[in-house]
């Protein structure tokens, strides 16, 4: 502690003979030896912290340079003095706890199983998003979860682990009914130039290395059709989620949303895509959305994200992320609801309300809503040490995460084919 007090400027006294006594720097009861001289304190901290010392980064286990660690020292106690030391999580299943938990380190978690469970005098109470809005009575301030921007390599509704949540203590990014802290970073938030490096440093890592929120492995090759004309993207969602609930205005179902595009575009070919929920049947398809090629000029499944918006002109989206992603890769996006990243003035909008116009009046650049949406709104935690990381480190561990899953499978593939052809 007298090394650590002389770094912070105060006088130290000692009482017997510690490394950082003798060198003029401290006031000694005890008499120095007369291999100590005078030194001023930058030339002792350099020696104990930079020439004496050997780090090893947390994260990768490589040694490391000293700021390397004091900069992930006090990512770790900036997170964590965020939230009360006591703080209520109501309404989470069992799969989602340990994560609850470790997105909130710092704090002490008591799960109850009812948001009218929540104790009368509870600091703060953590859910999931809005579902249980209408069963909360608590007077205590409220923090939304919800999946991050860059969440994990597989789907949420497959129960995968997550690098990224949202920890929102005013609504919540997919409600356009009401302001959310996503929302008045994008509108009142300073950008300093050194973030906005970091935004687009981490934007081009994201496009060059095919990040998407949800990583899905493998899937079939598309190509555009010979025919010249030009192609528009239509993403389908799950229909009963609450990003349509609240965030969209006149149209709320994917037959719908293709009904207006096909009305805007009647020459363009229009590609429909289901949500990756519905192809993998894990979440019901939308209302009549079996009749979808009606009105679309072909539907496709698993075709991966970043092979397919290298390909169109256009993303004509209702609220989907996928709307975002096209952002990130420079493919002009047409918004029919109102997803948080419209009304900046990089989307055409046919579908926002007036009150929301009015809250989002910034024109912001690609490079500004990528600072806010992925650096500054979300939390991260690695998935290698469980304490919270950056989203750079997020992006480094979800390319490793991937490379494991396709190394496992091509594994089980080659067994599975010895196994087929072994001898008798």
């Amino acid at each position: 502690m007298g090394f650590e007090a002389l770094i912070w400027g105060r006088p130290v006294r000692t009482f017997g003979m510690p490394f950082y006594a003798g060198w003029g720097l401290t006031q000694d009861d005890a008499a120095p030896t007369g291999r100590r001289v005078p030194v001023p304190l930058p030339r002792l901290v350099h020696a104990a912290l930079i020439d004496y010392s050997r780090y090893v980064h947390p994260e990768t286990g490589q040694a490391c340079q000293v700021e390397a660690v004091i900069a992930w020292l006090s990512l770790q106690r900036r997170m964590r003095g965020r939230y009360p030391s006591q703080l209520c999580a109501a309404g989470f299943s069992g799969w989602k706890k340990p994560f609850v938990r470790e997105f909130f380190r710092g704090s002490h978690v008591a799960f109850v199983k009812e948001p009218r469970q929540v104790p009368a005098d509870a600091v703060a109470v953590a859910v999931w998003g809005r579902k249980h809005d209408d069963a909360l009575t608590t007077s205590a301030p409220v923090i939304r979860l919800e999946d991050g921007f860059l969440r994990s390599v597989g789907l949420g509704a497959s129960l995968i682990r997550p690098l990224s949540w949202v920890q929102d203590e005013i609504g919540i990014y997919y409600d356009a009914m009401r302001p959310s802290q996503l929302e008045r970073l994008l509108a009142t938030a300073e950008f300093p130039e050194e973030l906005l490096q970091r935004a687009a440093g981490l934007r081009t890592q994201l496009c060059l290395a095919g990040i998407t929120k949800y990583n899905l492995a493998g899937g079939a090759i598309w190509r555009r059709p010979e025919n010249g004309r030009r192609v528009v993207l239509v993403p389908g969602q799950v229909e009963t989620d609450a990003s349509i609930q609240y965030g969209a205005s006149g149209i709320r179902g994917n037959v719908a949303l293709l009904q207006a595009v096909r009305q805007a575009c009647p020459d363009a070919w229009v590609l429909y895509k289901p949500h990756p929920d519905v192809v993998a049947r894990l979440r019901k398809a939308g209302e009549n959305e079996a009749d979808a090629g009606r009105w679309c000029d072909e539907i496709i499944g698993d075709v991966p994200l970043p092979d397919l918006l290298a390909q169109v002109e256009e993303v004509h989206v209702l609220t989907s992320l996928m709307g975002f992603e096209a952002l990130l890769r420079g493919v002009p996006v047409v918004t029919y609801g109102q997803p948080f990243y419209a009304g900046w003035g990089l989307t055409r909008d046919n579908g926002l309300q007036d009150r929301v116009k009015a809250r989002r009046t910034r024109r912001l650049s690609l490079d500004e809503l990528v600072a806010a949406t992925l650096l500054l709104y979300p939390t991260y935690v690695s998935r290698v040490t469980g304490q919270y990381t950056t989203p750079e480190r997020a992006l480094q561990e979800l390319l490793e995460w991937r490379a494991e899953r396709r190394n496992r499978t091509h594994a089980l593939c080659m067994k599975w084919i010895a196994w087929l052809f072994r001898k008798p």
